[in-house]
């Protein structure tokens, strides 16, 4: 069987195709062994294990949500930014859905705090120089719209908002406004 010019950066690339087409939780060294037609045991040389692809994906999803949010944020400042940071995560989430999953994935400390994970706190939290918010309120606020955007995207793509009126857009767009509003005015403690 040919090798098909495997590299560990094609070997990712390729994986992170496959968790968009089938989802992250099937990936698996066998599984890309399989895209390819090679046997599993010629990937060992590029991939530890499943987990070792796994983690790649997930660098490399973290950081292509990294750069589109960097460009998507240039110049902006306020509501302007939080709503484009906020839609980079939900159009990459419908992009790549299996991409989107891994990029939740637990790394450990390390490897995290080498990864595009510290790019996105970095990011959040430059948007949130624009509310004036302070520690301990700016990293209380980094979780929270953590919890909303990944919170709404999940449902989202789950279907739980697809039976009922408005549309999700919609509701979105006025998350969106809410998120603004609060933390324009966030809660003293």
């Amino acid at each position: 069987m040919a090798r098909a010019g495997l590299t560990t950066e094609r070997l990712t690339q390729a994986g992170a195709e496959l968790a968009d087409e089938v989802g992250f939780d099937q990936v698996t060294v066998s599984a890309l062994a399989r895209r390819f037609d090679v046997k599993v045991a010629s990937l060992y040389s590029h991939l530890k294990n499943s987990q070792d692809l796994k983690t790649r994906i997930a660098l490399l999803a973290l950081e292509e949500l990294a750069d589109r949010a960097a460009d998507a944020l240039a110049g902006r400042a306020g509501k302007d930014a939080l709503t484009a940071f906020a839609d980079v995560y939900r159009d990459y989430a419908h992009e790549h859905p299996g991409r989107y999953t891994a990029a939740r994935l637990r790394l450990d400390p390390e490897t995290a705090a080498a990864s595009a994970g510290v790019r996105h706190s970095q990011m959040t939290r430059a948007i949130l120089r624009g509310y004036d918010l302070e520690e301990p309120d700016q990293t209380h606020a980094v979780r929270l719209l953590g919890s909303v955007f990944h919170g709404y995207v999940s449902l989202e793509m789950a279907g739980g908002f697809s039976h009922s009126a408005p549309d999700s857009q919609e509701s979105w767009s006025r998350t969106l406004d809410a998120l603004d509003a609060l933390l324009r005015n966030w809660p003293a403690p």
